[in-house]
């Protein structure tokens, strides 16, 4: 089964404007995140998707394949959509552009449930929310699962409530932004229609919870933090010191 990864990328983000070129530990945040996930043994081709010239010509002076969208895309997912117009492969694995603590494994993790379900179109990663700060933070994407691991909802919001439990008490999850499409799944996500939730909450995957699409959540051992402010770079940069994967590029 074809796979590639895309990774999409913009400068306008608007917590963090040009984060994916900020420097951390002396390379372009997107650098750090087109290598690691390279490194990913399930992978045929990876990508970097985006509609700015700035990003282009840093991400091919690092090596990259960069393919250019259009500037009018507001979900991730529907630039990736049309970044693999005209690529062939069968699984597209989405690696948000602000996840420079992705390890290659991640992406193993993530792609291996398509090869025993044939009709499974979508996944994500979580990852158990380990301290109350992360939880009660709204750039973190919190998820809530029936008992099979297929998603519920998600919201910026602190779910499940603490009304009941302390933070100790209570399981929490959030979104690792690595999601693996089936190719129909994607062209048809891109498709429907914007949904009220999906922009409310500003989560791209709402609009398959919402449409009664299923998402199936895959748990990840690994500590990962997203960079959405330049709070959250400082902090990735300190977590990443000690990477034993920096030296591998």
């Amino acid at each position: 089964m074809k796979t590639i990864a895309v990774i999409p990328a913009r400068m306008g983000s608007s917590r963090f404007p040009g984060k994916p070129i900020a420097s951390l530990l002396g390379r372009p945040m997107i650098e750090h995140i087109y290598k690691r996930v390279a490194m990913s043994k399930s992978l045929d081709a990876t990508y970097i998707a985006t509609c700015d010239e700035e990003i282009r010509q840093i991400a091919e002076g690092f090596g990259a394949k960069v393919i250019m969208t259009a500037d009018t895309h507001e979900r991730a997912s529907d630039r990736v959509a049309e970044a693999i117009a005209n690529i062939d492969a069968e699984l597209i694995v989405m690696v948000q552009g602000d996840e420079p603590m992705t390890h290659p494994d991640m992406i193993d993790v993530a792609v291996a449930p398509f090869y025993d379900d044939p009709q499974l179109g979508c996944v994500n990663l979580v990852k158990r929310i380990d301290n109350e700060n992360d939880y009660r933070d709204v750039n973190t994407i919190k998820v809530v699962m029936n008992q099979h691991n297929d998603a519920i909802f998600m919201s910026r919001q602190p779910i499940p409530t603490l009304n009941k439990t302390g933070f100790a008490q209570t399981v929490a999850y959030k979104q690792v932004c690595i999601i693996p499409f089936r190719r129909e799944a994607l062209i048809q996500y891109t498709n429907l229609p914007p949904t009220p939730l999906e922009q409310l909450e500003s989560v791209d995957m709402l609009r398959l919870l919402e449409h009664g699409r299923r998402l199936k959540m895959v748990h990840t051992t690994f500590n990962t933090q997203a960079v959405d402010t330049e709070a959250d770079l400082a902090r990735v940069a300190k977590l990443m010191e000690n990477d034993p994967l920096l030296a591998s590029y």
